[in-house]
């Protein structure tokens, strides 16, 4: 049916007295499908039918045929009349009253530019004229269309004109170039926005792999465009995008169908958005159908408020449906209006009176007819509340916004007050589009504004179509706000088919503790665990985080922990151990001081009394350094501990060198005057000295240019464990100050060696001992970093233990011994029937005098003893030395 069906079209004949315009329909013209007079007449462009007949076969600029009758539009374009004649009545522009002019391009283009040629002519004719700006047009705004399709091209014909055309429902983001549509307009947000909203409601819900399919026109290749754009930028990844054609009731477009319709099946991606009309849409989802495949639809603001879908046959088996339309609301007494369908006198409106012989005509196979319906006699005169449930009636309420811009901006023009406009009514077109550009305005308690490219900023409702019976019903459960770019989802609103959110994704979710190790396309990976030191803590990361300082993880955790510190703890057991041993080392040394201060007379004890009391002290020093070992190191105890037994066990083994070094020289040579000139090397404290200062020196070195410190390093041996150790700073310091110790210790052993005097065994047993527990420190100190503070104390611990067990202890022995068996002594010594061990009273390595030979009285005679009395006589009082004193000097050794 065409929108002007009548042959008797009335011809507006009172508007063209008032107006002086030739603005009329005749019965060639059938494109004005309705009509009301007014003082100022406002275009619509309406797309009623959704479909021009044979469109592909025309090879004339003949009459479009157009079909397949739309409720959509239908009701939008009944709210934009509606809304005129509720301003008319409401005096808002007082003594002006609004008019219109309707028209039905069949979302054709070329049909909507024919549209637009017809409204803007004068007596049939568009007049041109040089300048533009003198164009006084019988239409002064247009309202629509539908479709970007369509008002893409009209908004470039009315920019010639400077023509305002505002839109309800056209969001391509191209309208948005004012340098090309200079003066569109609309009351909703650019598709820019549904874009980034789309994007981020997939990235809120983690869906990475999606299906895109659009219409191949102004609307869907924009659209796309743009959110492939933001997608990326939400790292969500698109595996297949199909386009439409966008024209209906073409073979090519249902074979498409069938073809999209098995890729979407043979897909992957659980989660496919419809950037289509709301026809395309209802044909592809009833191809899912057929197969019972279910998906998640994701819809635009074009289909997403569709009634007709939500009423398909089995509509709920396609899966669940998620969409954005625009922010709406009721408008005021608009079912009742459509409850009481009716054409004012001096108005025409085929639209309705074809709606009717739809929907009452039972003679007319409808999809809008009932058997209720068909009862009626009349139905011109029939009415009922079918709109009301066949359409989403609050999506219709951007029509009325678009009419109240258009009333507030007439009104500034005007100048209208409550009672009056005192403005022409003829004015030019191009004049409202400075207004509209700044015009601010309220209407319903929301106040609207047009930025800069024309549109308005509101933002989006997130719908989901709910199961009712066999049908959907859309219920808003969330929202898109432009300026904040969130989305808000209200989840306990959303009834999941499962009763959880579905997947989409190209690879499973990477749990915490992993990392995406993404391949060539960014939502496809594998899940790697975090490297030791780093974590996550929530799904899907695309890195692990670094540890903060102080805490650290092991491979593939959630979670950092603090760092377990390890060091010699006072309470552990090997330092219970090495504490006993210290103490007991130090009692020792105190003993053995206090024992040769008491003994300090006896032969043994005598000569060596001040180098023994140096060596105790050289080994208390030492153990104090073992102590140091122990507890939380800091860089002050690092260097005590070192420097303490580096200089300690120095003096010590310069000790025992020089004792070494006396016995050896007194052994050297029979040869009096050799001996003469070696003694002169004999300095013990003088070489005592130097040897300690010489290792004070090392050390001095050490600390000052490298010195120690205290470091943690991560345990090899436990997880999660800090070791805080000493450092030994350069190598070449603690290497000098032990190899120093060693040189010594080999010196000592050698000479010893060289001497071999019994006084010297103690000598070579302790030299070996601590030469050995260093040569199996060595390699144990390199290998083992965590064990170097245990190991250190072992080998002091061995080796201060071996000077007091060697040359400490024999000498308590030996007095011991003398005090309780006098006169076994006495006798071993003495008695010429004893065996030739105990005849010996005095042996060294070059000599030995046997007291046999010699008679008792001439020994003790010689000895300075008198009154001898075998049965009382001390052995200890005896004087080894009064014996020796008896022998000539240079055959007698000096023992120190």
């Amino acid at each position: 049916m065409a929108s002007c069906v009548s042959s008797l079209c009335f011809c507006g004949l009172w508007v063209a007295v008032m107006l002086g315009l030739g603005v009329c329909c005749d019965d060639t013209d059938s494109l004005c499908g309705a009509y009301a007079p007014g003082d100022i007449i406002l275009g619509i462009l309406g797309s009623v039918h959704s479909t021009v007949k044979n469109l592909q076969e025309r090879v004339r600029p003949d009459k479009y045929t157009c079909t397949d009758f739309d409720l959509i539009p239908f009701v939008q374009s009944l709210a934009t009349i509606h809304t005129i004649e509720n301003i008319n009545d409401s005096g808002f522009l007082p003594g002006i009253r609004l008019g219109y002019l309707m028209c039905d391009p069949c979302v054709y283009a070329t049909k909507a530019l024919q549209c637009v040629d017809r409204m803007l002519s004068i007596n049939n004719t568009l007049a041109i004229f040089p300048d533009n700006s003198n164009f006084s047009s019988p239409v002064k705004t247009f309202l629509g269309e539908r479709y970007s399709e369509l008002s893409i091209p009209v908004a470039k014909l009315l920019s010639l004109y400077m023509i305002p055309q505002i839109s309800g429902t056209s969001s391509s983001p191209a309208l948005s170039d004012k340098s090309r549509y200079a003066s569109f307009f609309r009351v909703i947000p650019s598709d820019v926005y549904q874009a980034t909203a789309l994007a981020k409601l997939m990235k809120y819900f983690n869906w990475d792999w999606v299906g895109v399919v659009t219409i191949d026109d102004e609307y869907g290749e924009p659209a796309l465009e743009t959110y492939l754009s933001d997608s990326e930028k939400e790292n969500i990844c698109v595996e297949f995008q199909e386009e439409l054609p966008n024209y209906l009731g073409s073979t090519y477009l249902e074979e498409r169908i069938k073809v999209v319709a098995d890729l979407i099946r043979n897909s992957t991606a659980k989660v496919v958005l419809l950037l289509l009309r709301p026809e395309h849409v209802a044909m592809l989802l009833k191809e899912m159908i057929k197969t019972n495949t279910t998906r998640i639809w994701i819809a635009s603001d074009a289909w997403s408020m569709a009634r007709f879908i939500m009423k398909i046959k089995d509509i709920n088996k396609v899966g669940d449906i998620l969409g954005f339309t625009f922010m709406t609301s009721k408008i005021p007494s608009f079912e009742d209006y459509l409850k009481n369908l009716t054409i004012s006198p001096g108005v025409r409106n085929d639209f309705i009176r074809e709606y009717k012989q739809l929907r009452f005509n039972c003679s007319q196979q409808s999809e809008h007819t009932s058997p209720l319906a068909c009862s009626v006699t009349d139905p011109q005169e029939a009415n009922d509340d079918y709109l009301l449930h066949a359409v989403h009636l609050m999506e219709a309420y951007g029509q009325r916004v678009a009419v109240y811009a258009v009333a507030h901006a007439i009104r500034k023009l005007l100048k209208c007050n409550d009672t009056a406009c005192s403005g022409d009514t003829n004015f030019l077109p191009w004049q409202l589009v400075g207004i509209l550009r700044s015009l601010t305005f309220t209407l319903d308690n929301k106040t609207y504004a047009f930025n800069r490219n024309g549109d308005f900023e509101s933002g989006y409702d997130l719908i989901m179509w709910k199961k009712s019976g066999d049908e959907r019903v859309p219920d808003v459960v969330g929202r898109f706000l432009i300026k904040n770019g969130k989305v808000e989802v209200d989840e306990n609103k959303i009834p999941w088919t499962n009763s959880t959110v579905p997947l989409s994704r190209c690879s499973e979710p990477c749990p915490p503790g992993t990392e995406k190790k993404i391949s060539s396309i960014s939502c496809c990976y594998t899940c790697t665990n975090c490297s030791e030191g780093y974590y996550s803590n929530e799904t899907d990361q695309l890195a692990c985080r670094k540890c903060p300082e102080g805490s650290w993880s092991l491979p593939g955790s959630k979670e950092c922990q603090k760092w377990k510190i390890l060091f010699l703890e006072w309470s552990s057991a090997y330092s219970i151990v090495v504490m006993i041993g210290t103490v007991i080392g130090a009692l020792l040394l105190v003993f053995s001081f206090i024992f040769f201060i008491l003994h300090r007379e006896k032969h043994i004890i005598k000569d060596i009394l001040v180098i023994s009391c140096l060596m105790k002290f050289g080994l208390m020093v030492s153990f104090g350094g073992v102590i140091l070992f122990l507890g939380s190191p800091n860089i002050h105890v690092c260097r005590a501990q070192q420097t303490m037994y580096g200089l300690g066990f120095t003096l010590c083994v310069s000790c025992i060198l020089v004792k070494a070094l006396h016995i050896f020289l007194e052994l050297m040579s029979s040869n009096p005057a050799k001996q003469h000139k070696l003694r002169k090397f004999d300095k013990p404290f003088v070489i005592i000295g130097i040897l300690t200062a010489i290792q004070a020196l090392i050390c001095i070195f050490w600390m000052i240019f490298d010195p120690v410190n205290v470091e943690e390093t991560q345990s090899k041996t436990q997880l999660l464990t800090m070791d805080r150790l000493c450092t030994q700073g350069s190598m070449y310091g603690f290497g000098a100050m032990h190899v120093y110790i060693a040189l010594l210790a080999v010196v000592c052993f050698l000479l010893a060696f060289k001497g071999r005097d019994n006084e010297m065994e103690p000598v070579v047993f302790s030299m070996l001992l601590h030469l050995f527990a260093w040569l199996c420190f060595i390699p144990v100190f390199i290998t083992q970093y965590e064990s170097r503070p245990i190991v250190q104390i072992s080998a002091i611990m061995v080796s201060s233990y071996g000077v007091i067990f060697c040359h400490f202890a024999p000498k308590w022995y030996k007095i011991f011994t003398a005090k309780a068996q006098p006169w076994k002594a006495v006798k071993s010594r003495v008695d010429p029937t004893s065996d030739s061990d105990s005849g010996m009273i005095c042996r060294s390595s070059r000599e030995t005098v046997s007291i046999s030979s010699v008679p008792q009285t001439q020994l003790f005679a010689e000895s300075g003893i008198s009154n001898w009395d075998s049965n009382s006589l001390n052995l200890s009082e005896v004087s080894i030395a009064s014996l020796r004193r008896r022998r000539p000097r240079s055959q007698r050794p000096r023992s120190l």
